[in-house]
């Protein structure tokens, strides 16, 4: 394989990312508080959390899951928390006892949860109180054995933490009733002042380290077995990409993105803690006063975020107070990056974005535009250090330069396969390590990637191929736009049309300036035979767009195009 991308990574960015330089998560988390134990790990509402706190507290829960509840080595811990310093040292204690971590979205409906539950085996979930009634509700159908609870005030120190959870409780009252009669809870096992035994594993790079669950947007969702080869691999490669950024001081960087979702755990997280980083954990990005109040009060070396988080401070009054100055890097993931939105963010900040391609089979990135200050090719980069991507026909075989084919990855951050399902695996890992991603990029002859969409997305209107995502990128060009997603639905004479899904930002907005904006940039059958405007678009935790969802209400809505 021609690995012209080589020639364009940035000076001193070797091929290969030294990606064994630990065995485990374990070897390397004992290894790195014992370097950084006096510097500050995480954030929180005001709280510091250190590396030395961290090693103590993530201890004790692992004695306890091993001891106190005799959980045996490779069994499977829920974790269902937002971004609190809970977060860590539940991560960190699971890893330390020789469990596997298995990562629950805390907003997931009762069902979501009990499909979660079942398929992974989980003998112990760890739970914010707030998510209890529908744990509760998911305990109704499938057994977990133990229970862990937490209160949002309990790593914030006694004071706060008391006054914290007495305003949750009693003043905003966003507790719903709840009643799990042998719930542990979390401060009787990790606050007690006592020292410990912590257990001693045996755990090696292909040991399983997370079942971290697709989004589920093409079904049930599955979970990819991620080890501990896997998780460290992405992050090392991800500390060599950005070796030029520099961490003598231990950097700071925001964690606005959900911590059960890999972008955030794996590229954010475990990349920056090996280099002794402090992570600004934000528990609901969704407040967009409160988060930007928090990033006034750093001076934040780094910042991951997604599309729609971009867009949504770009627009925000208060970001031009948000001091910069220090901020290397601006990292975007986990859907397409649309020109518009990357322009309103240098609008308002003065910074570029640095997109990149991934998916959680891949424990988070595979490809990714240089760090150096280059001019933007509007793509996602070229493939990372360790890494080779093919782009495939349909019939296998490669694609030539430039043209459309379905992304294929191999590297050391490739699950080991989806848990439970060999059929599901076999149909995505090929014999030669290759994962089929189901995305559809194009490759230059230099090497670099531009993703044109989800292969199962693409639309065929009167026989041509249309991928919404270029639907997508036109629409947002529109000033009166805030949001826009195009899916494709049945239509009689065509086979296939385009409906355009639009969140209006100017309230006047109308079908036929819509259709008139697109016009100017499309091809006829690529241009929305119809425009429904919408609140709100369906996504994922980490904002992307629902298309099947999306599909499926307009469908509901009877908006299928007319003749």
């Amino acid at each position: 394989m021609s690995k012209a991308w080589l020639a364009h990574y940035d000076p001193g960015v070797p091929e290969h990312a030294d990606v064994a330089q630990f065995s485990s998560l374990v070897q390397m988390f004992e290894a790195t508080v014992a370097r950084f134990r006096d510097r500050p790990a995480f954030s929180s509402m005001g709280r510091k959390l250190p590396y030395g706190g961290l090693d103590e507290a993530s201890a004790r829960l692992a004695y306890h899951l091993r001891w106190d509840l005799k959980l045996r080595a490779g069994d499977r811990v829920a974790i269902m928390l937002p971004n609190l310093l809970q977060y860590p040292i539940a991560f960190f204690g699971v890893v330390r006892a020789g469990l596997v971590v298995v990562n629950v979205n805390p907003l997931y409906t009762a069902p979501e949860l009990t499909h979660q539950l079942r398929d992974s085996g989980a003998k112990t979930i760890i739970v914010l109180e707030n998510f209890c009634a529908t744990l509760q509700e998911a305990l109704r159908l499938v057994e977990v054995p133990n229970v862990i609870v937490t209160c949002i005030g309990d790593e914030l120190g006694r004071t706060k933490g008391m006054l914290t959870n007495f305003v949750v409780r009693r003043v905003r009252k966003i507790i719903p009733p709840w009643q799990i009669s042998s719930a542990h809870r979390w401060r009787r096992i990790v606050s007690t002042r006592a020292a410990v035994r912590v257990p001693q594993v045996e755990v090696g790079s292909d040991d399983a380290a997370l079942l971290q669950y697709t989004g589920g947007t093409t079904g049930l969702a599955k979970g990819a077995i991620l080890t501990h080869g896997n998780v460290l691999a992405n992050a090392l490669i991800l500390g060599t990409w950005f070796a030029a950024i520099g961490t003598e001081r231990g950097e700071t960087y925001l964690v606005a993105l959900p911590l059960y979702h890999a972008l955030a755990l794996i590229c954010q997280v475990i990349h920056r803690f090996i280099l002794g980083g402090c992570g600004v954990l934000i528990a609901n990005p969704r407040d967009l006063d409160g988060l930007v109040a928090e990033m006034q009060r750093h001076r934040l070396r780094s910042i991951a975020g997604v599309p729609s988080l971009y867009q949504a401070l770009s627009q925000h009054p208060g970001i031009r107070k948000v001091d910069f100055s220090e901020t290397a890097v601006c990292c975007s993931g986990g859907a397409p990056l649309p020109p518009a939105i990357a322009e309103a963010w240098r609008a308002a900040t003065g910074l570029s974005i640095i997109d990149g391609y991934g998916l959680t089979e891949v424990a988070g990135v595979a490809a990714m535009n240089p760090f150096g200050h280059r001019v933007p090719r509007g793509g996602i980069g070229y493939p990372v250090c360790s890494t080779e991507i093919e782009i495939r026909r349909d019939d296998g075989t490669p694609a030539m330069p430039d043209e459309p084919g379905e992304i294929h990855i191999r590297g050391p951050q490739v699950m080991r396969g989806y848990y439970k399902q060999p059929e599901e695996t076999a149909r995505v890992l090929d014999s030669r390590g290759f994962l089929a991603t189901g995305d559809i990029a194009a490759m230059s002859a230099d090497g670099y990637l531009t993703l044109v969409d989800r292969k199962k997305d693409m639309a065929i209107v009167s026989g041509f191929n249309v991928y919404p995502r270029e639907v997508d990128d036109v629409l947002l060009r529109h000033p009166g736009i805030r949001e826009a997603a195009a899916v494709a639905v049945p239509d009689a004479r065509s086979g296939e049309a385009i409906v355009a899904c639009v969140v209006r930002g100017d309230p006047e907005l109308t079908e036929a300036a819509v259709i008139a904006h697109a016009r100017t940039s499309l091809t006829a059958y690529k241009v929305p035979r119809r425009v429904i405007f919408l609140d709100a678009l369906p996504k994922t935790p980490v904002g992307k767009v629902l298309r099947r969802a999306l599909r499926e209400r307009v469908l509901e809505l009877g908006s299928r195009p007319q003749p």
